[in-house]
This record gives structure tokens, C-alpha cells and sequence, in this order.
């Protein structure tokens, strides 16, 4: 099959074809073993141990990182530069679909299924231990096309395929609210969030991204996330790959 996107008239998404292009293996990871994504705040003072022990992470090798910017806590003085609306109601999903409505920065959820407190740094390891996705997604890059191969697995149910942006790091001065004077470094943090189109167990996907039009000036990295849906809530991620030019 092909993915069905509901974007490819702005993003120039079409089924694969004969690419004559070489490969580059070019900052392509090895497949990893969980997504982890921190809910965090710049107006969130406890937040900067998780934010700092997020950078660790995507410096393993293993773990796509992603830093979704809350906008809850910028009525404490500072408006966070990266907040957004979605990104709160992301994290309100994942709790309601586990039968809670309390959220808090700085949290993590790993592979879409366990939230912890990303603080806390023992408990964060521990829900990353033995974790794994059972789906495997490759991207291969082909000169300004970036090839996605989903393949098929019919022991898993159908799931959204998501196309993540982010930018690799950014240097923030905070004059007011709970961190005021400080100076912080983020990192992986999200600047865009689009489906792509349904990824199906039996056939498995294929598609192509044009790299100019998904990379903004203020994007720097790409991760694609094959993730099921619950009544409509975000539920466990299958698979996930990530790509920086």
C-alpha cells in the first residue's frame, strides 16, 4: 500500500518510485528502542534536571528525544518561546487515555505508554529498561528525498504515521518567572507535529519526503513516529526513526 497523506498537496508526499539517486547513510541512527517525549516549560523551575537529562538521552543513540514546549505555566510571568496549545492538549491525551486528568512538567512518556517524571532520573532509566518497538521504520536519504519504509506486521493493529519536527538546540535567556537570570540550553525541542497518512499490519507503507519543504529554518531534525490510537487518544508507539541533514 501506499500512505494516504492528508498533506501532500503542501508537502509534494507521492508513492515511491525508481529513485536514481545514491543512498547516504548520513546521520541515520540505529533503530531504537523508545521515543521518549518531555513535557516541559521554561516557566516550569523543576524543569531544567529534565530538561538536561533529555539532551543525555538523544545523545545515547537509541532513544528518539523530543521536548514538547507546554504553555500552561507561561501565566507565572514568562511565555515559553516554544509553548503551544497542542503540545498541552498532547500531554492532557496521554493522561486521560490512562484514566487520569493531573498533568505536570516535567514529565516523560516513554513509547507512548508509561509517564514518569522526567527529574527524576532513576525512574526514568527504569521505564527505559528492556523497552523496545516492535516496528521497524527506515529512512534512507536520496539526494533532496527522504525515503520511509514501514514494512508490514500482521500481529500489530493499524496506526497513525507521524512526521515530527524539531531543532536540535537552542540557546534561551529567561528574564522572568520561576527560572529568571537563567541562561538555558534545549535541546530536540518540537516545532511541528503533521500526520502523514494510516499505516496498515498487513500491507506495511512506503512514501518519500521532499527535505526543503519539511525543514524549516528553525527545524533541524525530522523523526517519523508510527503510533495507535485509542478512542481517538494517543496510544503505544510501534515504531519510530529520525533523520538530521
Amino acid at each position: 500500500m501506499t500512505l494516504r497523506p492528508l498533506f501532500g498537496t503542501v508537502l509534494g508526499i507521492v508513492t515511491l518510485v525508481a529513485l536514481v539517486h545514491p543512498a547516504s547513510a548520513e546521520n541515520m541512527r540505529a533503530r531504537p528502542k523508545a521515543v521518549v517525549e518531555l513535557f516541559t516549560s521554561q516557566g516550569c523551575a523543576s524543569c531544567p534536571p529534565a530538561d538536561a537529562l533529555l539532551t543525555s538521552l538523544a545523545e545515547e543513540g537509541d532513544v528518539i528525544a523530543l521536548a514538547y514546549h507546554v504553555d500552561y505555566w507561561d501565566y507565572v510571568g514568562w511565555e515559553d518561546t516554544f509553548g503551544d496549545a497542542d503540545f498541552s492538549d498532547r500531554q492532557r491525551a496521554y493522561n486521560e487515555s490512562w484514566g487520569t486528568s493531573r498533568i505536570y512538567t516535567p514529565q516523560m512518556v516513554v513509547n507512548g505508554a508509561k509517564g514518569v517524571v522526567g527529574s527524576r532520573r532513576g525512574e526514568v532509566h527504569a521505564a527505559l529498561d528492556g523497552a523496545s518497538l516492535p516496528l521497524a521504520v527506515d529512512i534512507s536519504r536520496y539526494g533532496d528525498m527522504l525515503k520511509i519504509a514501514i514494512p508490514p506486521n500482521t500481529s500489530l493493529d493499524d496506526a497513525v504515521v507521524w512526521m515530527v519536527t524539531y531543532l536540535d538546540r537552542a540557546d534561551v535567556t529567561i528574564d522572568k518567572g520561576d527560572n529568571a537570570g537563567k541562561s538555558m540550553v534545549y535541546t530536540q525541542v518540537v516545532t511541528n507535529r503533521q500526520v502523514l497518512g494510516m499505516w496498515e499490519g498487513a500491507t506495511g507503507a512506503n512514501l518519500k519526503l521532499p527535505i526543503p519543504e519539511v525543514l524549516s529554518d528553525n527545524s533541524t531534525g525530522i523523526a517519523v513516529i508510527v503510533q495507535q490510537e485509542r478512542n481517538g487518544m494517543p496510544g503505544p508507539i510501534l515504531g519510530a526513526a529520525s533523520f538530521e541533514p
